[in-house]
C-alpha cells in the first residue's frame, strides 16, 4: 500500500503541468457558460462525461507508468548485465537520457575490461619474475651452504626472508583470483603442519625456540596450499616476536576443528587487536621494531575467509599470542 501511495505521488508530480491546465480550462469554461447564463444541468453532464474521460486516460496512463517503474527496478537489481533492454522511451528526452547511459555503461564495461588486462599482464610478469628470481636465490643458497661461517649463516637467514618477500608477492597477486585456483580435499592436518615446521626449522634452532607439538590425528576438508601458507605465515610471526620461550601448536579443547599457534612472544596491544586484519596496518609493535608489513595477516584473513575458515587472535603484552584458525567450512561447493 504505502509503495502504491508513493508510485500515486510520483506520477501526479511528473504530470503536474497537464493536471493545472486541465483544471484552468474547466475553470475558463465554466465561468464562461455561467456568464452566459447556460443552464447549470447540461454544463454539470458535460463536465462529469469530460472528467470520466481524464480518469479513464489517467488510469491508462499510471498502469503504464507503473509497469516502467517495475521493469526499471528490475535493471537496478541486474545492472552489471550490459545488454539490459530499456523500457520504450516516451518522447525524445528520455531516448536521449537512454542513450546517454548506454554510452556511459559502455566505457565503464571498457574501462573494467582494460583494468583486467593490465592486472593479468601484471600478474603474469610477477609470476615469471618470481620464478626467474628464485634461480640466482638458489645459486646463492648453495655457494653460502659450501662454507659454514657466521656470516655465511646469517647471510642464509637474510635470504631466506628474501625467499619469503618473493612468496608473499606472489601469492598476493594470485588472492585476487584464488577462487579458480581452489582445489578442496581431505588433507591430514599433521601433514601440513609439518611441512610449515619443517620450513623454519633453522630459525627455530637459531632462536632457541622449543617447539610444543604433538600429532594431532586430524583430517580436514581445505585447500592444502593455500592452508600451508597461512600456517606458515602464522610461524613466521610468531617467530619474528618470540625472542625466548616457546611456540605450541594444538587443537582446542573448547572449539572442535579449530588450530591454535601460541607463541610467549611480546604480544600485541589491547587497542590494535581489532585492526590487525586490516591490509597495511603495523600496530604499535610495528612501529617500535619497524619489520611488519601489514600484509600477512591481512593474507591470512582474505585467504581463510574464501576457504570458509576463520581466524581469531587472542594476545596479551609480555605474556604471548593465541593464534585460533577455525578450520570447519561452511558453504563450500565440491563437484
Amino acid at each position: 500500500m504505502k509503495e502504491f501511495i508513493n508510485i500515486l505521488k510520483s506520477f501526479l508530480k511528473r504530470n503536474i503541468i497537464n493536471i493545472i491546465i486541465v483544471s484552468i480550462i474547466f475553470s475558463i469554461f465554466l465561468i464562461i457558460f455561467l456568464l452566459y447564463s447556460i443552464p447549470l444541468e447540461p454544463i454539470l453532464y458535460a463536465f462529469l462525461l469530460a472528467i470520466a474521460f481524464i480518469c479513464v486516460i489517467a488510469a491508462f496512463g499510471y498502469i503504464k507508468f507503473y509497469k516502467k517503474h517495475i521493469l526499471l527496478k528490475r535493471l537496478t537489481k541486474g545492472i552489471i548485465f550490459s545488454d539490459f533492454i530499456f523500457p520504450q522511451s516516451k518522447d525524445i528526452i528520455e531516448q536521449d537520457y537512454q542513450d546517454l547511459i548506454k554510452i556511459i555503461e559502455k566505457n565503464r564495461i571498457d574501462v573494467i575490461n582494460e583494468k583486467d588486462r593490465a592486472f593479468s599482464d601484471m600478474l603474469e610478469y610477477y609470476t615469471i619474475w618470481v620464478h626467474q628470481i628464485k634461480t640466482p636465490i638458489a645459486a646463492m643458497k648453495l655457494i653460502l651452504q659450501s662454507e659454514n661461517t657466521y656470516i655465511n649463516n646469517e647471510l642464509l637467514d637474510q635470504l631466506f626472508k628474501v625467499e619469503q618477500y618473493v612468496e608473499m608477492v606472489l601469492q598476493y597477486l594470485r588472492m585476487e583470483n584464488m577462487n579458480s585456483d581452489l582445489m578442496f580435499k581431505r588433507c591430514s592436518l599433521d601433514d601440513i603442519i609439518k611441512q610449515a615446521v619443517r620450513k623454519y626449522s633453522k630459525l627455530f634452532i637459531r632462536k632457541k625456540i622449543k617447539l610444543n607439538y604433538e600429532n594431532l590425528n586430524c583430517s580436514i576438508l581445505t585447500d592444502e596450499k593455500w592452508l600451508t601458507f597461512v600456517i606458515e605465515q602464522i610461524l613466521s610471526n610468531a617467530l619474528k616476536y618470540t625472542n625466548e620461550g616457546e611456540i605450541s601448536i594444538y587443537m582446542d579443547k573448547d572449539a572442535p576443528y579449530t588450530l591454535v599457534i601460541e607463541d610467549t612472544g611480546i604480544g600485541i596491544e589491547q587497542e590494535d587487536l581489532p585492526r590487525v586484519f586490516e591490509k597495511g596496518f603495523t600496530g604499535y609493535n610495528g612501529r617500535i621494531n619497524k619489520i611488519s608489513t601489514g600484509i600477512g595477516l591481512y593474507l591470512c584473513k582474505q585467504i581463510l575467509t574464501k576457504m570458509s575458515h576463520t581466524i581469531k587472535i587472542e594476545s596479551e603484552v609480555g605474556k604471548g599470542t593465541k593464534v585460533k584458525i577455525g578450520l570447519d567450512t561452511y558453504n563450500v561447493f565440491i563437484e
